[in-house]
Formats: structure tokens, C-alpha cells, sequence
């Protein structure tokens, strides 16, 4: 199931960040973050599933880092 949602979200990632770089039109930055943040959240409850628990806190902590930073950006615009 993680790995499904990964996929997936790897393929939106790629898709939103090519569609920025092609058209320089930043205004989707936010959101860009906050689903880069969701995908290493994923990617760290299936390090604490794997019974790696330091790399599951690294990567939690990373999304809370990028979630901040996101949210900021929304109420920024």
C-alpha cells in the first residue's frame, strides 16, 4: 500500500515539477513542498516498518521541516 502511494506520488512530483520548469510558473511552489514533504513521510513509516527506526525519525522530521515550510508559503500569497 506505502509502496503504491509512493509511486504515485513520485509521478505527481514529476509531472507538477516538469510542468513548472518548462512554463516558469512558480505559483504551484507550495504545494510542490508539501507533497515532497508527504512523500518522505511515506517513505518513513515504511523505514519504521522495516524495523530502521533512525531513518523513519530522519525522514518524519524532514516532512514536519517541509510542512512548516509549506504552510508558510501558503499564507505568504
Amino acid at each position: 500500500m506505502l509502496k503504491i502511494l509512493r509511486y504515485i506520488l513520485s509521478t505527481v512530483i514529476i509531472i507538477m515539477a516538469a510542468y513548472e520548469l518548462i512554463t516558469k510558473n512558480f505559483e504551484f511552489q507550495s504545494l510542490l513542498i508539501l507533497l515532497l514533504g508527504l512523500i518522505m513521510l511515506v517513505m518513513g513509516l515504511e523505514e519504521f516498518q522495516k524495523k530502521r527506526k533512525a531513518y523513519g525519525w530522519l525522514l518524519v522530521v524532514v516532512f514536519l521541516f517541509s510542512l512548516f515550510v509549506s504552510v508558510k508559503g501558503f499564507l505568504l500569497h
